[in-house]
Formats: C-alpha cells, sequence, structure tokens
C-alpha cells in the first residue's frame, strides 16, 4: 500500500506485512533430497523436499530387484521418462541419467545389478515426488495432518507391478489445465530460444516510436514480432517505418507483458522485446516448480490472484478450473516496503461499509505524526479514536494525541466516501491481517503498475468478486449487493461455505487462449529460485 495521504483522493490501506512465508503447504516427509544445492533456509515449520533414499526400504520390501528381473527394458523405458524431467522444467542431472544409461549398458554382476536397481528407483521416486510437491524447499508453511492424496511409493510399486509408468509420472505432476499450458509454452520458447539464441539489438526510440515514424530496427522488429506469434499473417514491404501493422502486433505484445497497450515503441516496451528467450524459459520452469508447491484444490469456489500481474480470477474446481467467471485488476503490497505475503486464506465473511482499523504500524509511522502538525487530522479524515473496549471516545487533539502515544488508544476510520478500504472487505482470517478490499482510489488501476499497498489487495470491481463468493443469487444478486453497499451501514455477512484464496507469484503463465503472459519481477523472487533449480 502507498504511503498515507488522505487529505488527496485517498489509497487504500491494509496491515503492514513484510515478506513473510506462505501459510499452507504441503505435509511430505522432511529431509534433504539427492544431491542439490541447498536453497535458502525455509520459515519456521516448512515443508521441506522428500528424500527419496529414505523411501526405499518401503518400496523394496523382501525384493532384491524391481527394475531388471526379466532384463533392461523396464529399466530403459524409467531412464527415458527421467529425460523427460526437461519437459517440466526439471533437470534430468538431478537425477543421475547420464550416469545410470552408462551403468545400464555395462556387465552387471548381481551385486552390481542390485546396487543399480536401488539407484534407478531413488532417482524415480525422486523425480515423482519432485514432480508432485516440488523440488526446492518452498516458503509455504505446513498444515499439520494435510494430505496431498499422493504417496510416491504406492504409486510406483503399483506401476511396476501392473504397468503404466508413464500414467504415474502425468498422475505426479499437478492436474490443473495451467500447468499443462505453462508446460507446453516451455516447449515452445525452448524450440524458438533454439532457432534465435541471440537477439541483435534493437535500435532504442528515442523519446519513442509511433505509428508512421521512421524506425531503423523495424525490420528486425516485425522478424522478432513475428516469431514471437504477436504479428501473425501480415506481409508488407519493409521502408524503415513504423507501420501500423507493426504498432497493432506490439499493442499484442504489451497486453502479454504488463505493458501499457498504446502501440507505441518507447523505452520499456524495447526493453521487453530485448529480454532474451532464454530468460523467458526460465520463468516459465519457475512457474512450473510454483505450481508443484500448491496443495490440491479438488472442489468449489476459488479465488487466485497472481501478485506481479496485479490480476484476480475467480474460478470453479469443480468443472476442472474451466473458464474464469470474473477477472480484473488488483492492487498489491509495494515491492520495497510492503510485499504482499503469498500464501492461501479462506474467505470466511464480507463486511460491507467496513471501518477500518488502522494498523499499530500505520498509527506510529503515519497518523500520529499528521495529528501532530494538523490537530483537525482525524476529523478531516473521517476518524476516530476508539478504546480498549472498542467504543469511541470523545477527546480532544492533544489529548488523542497523547493517548495514541501511550497505547491507551488506537484509530478507526468511519464508513464512508473518504474510507480507505471502500464499500466492501472481503475477511480472510490470518496472522498477518492480510485480507481483500475495494478501495475509494479507484483511478489507480489505470496505472500499469499497481505495487501501491500496504500489503492487502484492492479489487476492480468488488461488487461483482461479493456475488461469486457469496453464491447465492437469489439473495444476492447485483441489486442486492449495490444496494448494502450503498447504504452505508456497517454490516458483516457470513459466506455459507469459505472459499480458498491463493495469493500466488509467477512472472509467466499461459491463459486459456494460448496466449503466454509475462511479467516483471516486482519482488525479486525470480533469481533465488532459479539458482535453487540450478536453472541459471
Amino acid at each position: 500500500m502507498a504511503s498515507l495521504s488522505m487529505n488527496a483522493a485517498a489509497p487504500s490501506h491494509c496491515a503492514v506485512c513484510a515478506r513473510i512465508a506462505f501459510l499452507f503447504m504441503l505435509t511430505l516427509p522432511a529431509g534433504a533430497a539427492m544431491p542439490r544445492s541447498p536453497p535458502s533456509a525455509p520459515a519456521p515449520g516448512a515443508w521441506t523436499p522428500i528424500d527419496a533414499r529414505q523411501l526405499i526400504p518401503r518400496l523394496y520390501g523382501a525384493s532384491h530387484m524391481l527394475w531388471l528381473s526379466d532384463g533392461p527394458v523396464r529399466a530403459r523405458l524409467a531412464l527415458r521418462l527421467l529425460r523427460g524431467a526437461r519437459e517440466h522444467g526439471l533437470d534430468p542431472a538431478n537425477y543421475d541419467v547420464d550416469r545410470l544409461e552408462r551403468r545400464l549398458d555395462e556387465p552387471l554382476d548381481r551385486t552390481a545389478a542390485i546396487a543399480f536397481d536401488r539407484e534407478l528407483s531413488t532417482a524415480m521416486l525422486q523425480y515423482l515426488a519432485d514432480l508432485h510437491a516440488g523440488r526446492v524447499a518452498s516458503a509455504y508453511r505446513q498444515v499439520p495432518g494435510t494430505d496431498r492424496g499422493f504417496d510416491p511409493v504406492d504409486r510406483l510399486h503399483q506401476a511396476l507391478q501392473e504397468g503404466g509408468l508413464e500414467d504415474v509420472i502425468e498422475a505426479a505432476a499437478p492436474s490443473i489445465p495451467l500447468y499443462g499450458r505453462v508446460k507446453s509454452a516451455l516447449a515452445r520458447y525452448r524450440d524458438m530460444a533454439r532457432s534465435a539464441p541471440h537477439w541483435a539489438a534493437l535500435p532504442h526510440p528515442s523519446p519513442a516510436v509511433a505509428p508512421g515514424d521512421a524506425y531503423p530496427g523495424s525490420a528486425l522488429l516485425r522478424e522478432r514480432l513475428r516469431l514471437l506469434g504477436d504479428l501473425d499473417g501480415v506481409t508488407e514491404a519493409d521502408d524503415g517505418t513504423y507501420t501500423a501493422a507493426l504498432a497493432a502486433a506490439v499493442r499484442r505484445f504489451q497486453a502479454r507483458h504488463g505493458l501499457a497497450e498504446d502501440g507505441i515503441l518507447g523505452p520499456g516496451t524495447v526493453a521487453a522485446l530485448s529480454v532474451p528467450l532464454s530468460r523467458r524459459v526460465t520463468q516459465l520452469a519457475l512457474t512450473l516448480e510454483r505450481l508443484r508447491w500448491l496443495p490440491p484444490i479438488t472442489s468449489g469456489r476459488v479465488v487466485a490472484v497472481n501478485v506481479p500481474t496485479y490480476r484476480l480470477w475467480t474460478v470453479d474446481a469443480r468443472d476442472n478450473y474451466a473458464a474464469p467467471s470474473l477477472e480484473m485488476r488488483v492492487i498489491v503490497g509495494t515491492a520495497a516496503r510492503t510485499q504482499t505475503p503469498l500464501f492461501i486464506g479462506e474467505v470466511r465473511y464480507l463486511e460491507f461499509n467496513p471501518y477500518w482499523n488502522v494498523p499499530p504500524s500505520i498509527q506510529s509511522a503515519e497518523i500520529v505524526p499528521r495529528l501532530a502538525r494538523n490537530p483537525a487530522y482525524l476529523e478531516q479524515n473521517d476518524m476516530e479514536v476508539v478504546g480498549a473496549d472498542g467504543r469511541p471516545r470523545q477527546l480532544a487533539p492533544a489529548a488523542a494525541l497523547d493517548a495514541l502515544r501511550a497505547g491507551s488508544a488506537r484509530v478507526r476510520q468511519r464508513p464512508g466516501a473518504r474510507n480507505v478500504l471502500g464499500e466492501l472487505k472481503f475477511a480472510m482470517p490470518n496472522p498477518m491481517n492480510i485480507y481483500l478490499h475495494s478501495t475509494s482510489a479507484k483511478e489507480l488501476f489505470g496505472r500499469s503498475r499497481r505495487d501501491l499497498s500496504h500489503g492487502c489487495i484492492r479489487v476492480e470491481r468488488p461488487a461483482e468478486l461479493a456475488q461469486f463468493v457469496l453464491a447465492d443469487p437469489q439473495r444476492w444478486n447485483a441489486a442486492a449487493v449495490a444496494a448494502a453497499m450503498a447504504d452505508g451501514r456497517n454490516r458483516s455477512v457470513s459466506l455459507p461455505r469459505p472459499v480458498p484464496v491463493i495469493l500466488f507469484y509467477a512472472t509467466a503463465l499461459a491463459d486459456r487462449h494460448g496466449r503466454v503472459l509475462f511479467s516483471q519481477d516486482i519482488y525479486g523472487l525470480d533469481p533465488a529460485l532459479a539458482a535453487a533449480l540450478h536453472l541459471e
């Protein structure tokens, strides 16, 4: 959230929160995995990647060999599947494929064959575990007792007995359609990266190029946009001009990269066009890993927010996450100071015309200094001093200032036009006091970069989101929601069923139309994950 400034058009504010561990996650057995560089230390209570070597006794029991008892055919199939780890953004070297292939081609006595058999089993179990829940220790906190419904030992044992090794690989990976779309996009961008391993530099616009202007890089720009799929089916001779067709293709490119869709070739657009395809490949591989971190949500309505793209979607897991019923812009926490924490929460109730209970950090850092400079500050901003019992206290400005400094009172803002939460709050109880809400500063949704909040999520179309989570079209249709928002009364409405909210972070996605979408890494989270996965 932006710095508090209520004398102008008031931006919205929520609880101050640092970059905190994600709330909910996996509960597979913890331990160090097969040889891998340790990532940064996870938060206390965080899930850590599984070590497949610990699973081997369960897989074998009294058996000695599972892969070579009938010859090498099954082992060769397993090695081919391990080579396919690359399709999921994982490195086959993580599973020692080259060495295992060489071993299989060598003469093996019984002792060596038994050792090889267990090494191959370890690699396969590790691959299944990594595919299902991620290779890198995530920052999600685990929820005790959470069952992800996938045991790599049971699944591999069944596949070895009944056949269907390919099926067990497919079953291990996330089943949501988004994962499959990103996986396909990764393959496509890898192909493009092979065909164009080096980007030639586009001439820098000074300061910007509009349709009809001369542009010495027009031929190179046309070739690049055609390769990226933004200029399709357009043939025109190059005369060194930035044509209307090029501008239309640039608008499509801008739409896919979170840029202002003006068709103007400015420095920001040229910078995005200059990102090497190898970097785009890495971004897509990181998204696959982040999707593997998510626990399965298989029933009911879901709200998903992707922080770096400033977008919210609503989907219904009951129809296998088909077309989103809602999509809207959001405002998220500032990159510099108050990043939105990434976690999975649950909206449990709505508050129409909410009070804004000012967090202590904002109160001490922003409101108390303003009140000290301007005794009328609280009155001017529809704020009141509240005692420990939650009741308003009628205090003179000097006495109010003393009480706030002493911690015997706090500030809240009354419902109304100035209220920074707007007309609706979507409450999802969590230790960080993060929630979704509307805003009185609706003009901020027009910005292309929208990390402007203190951590909470401001939503562009709160009334439509309210109808989605209330899921009661007869009692809570559009007119009823609008009336509750307009009457000014503070009112809480419990949901018949909590609605999960996934606060996610991915700088590369693929939509249901096949478009590959990229965004800036506003919180700078990509490099550390890429290093942990050995992608860069």
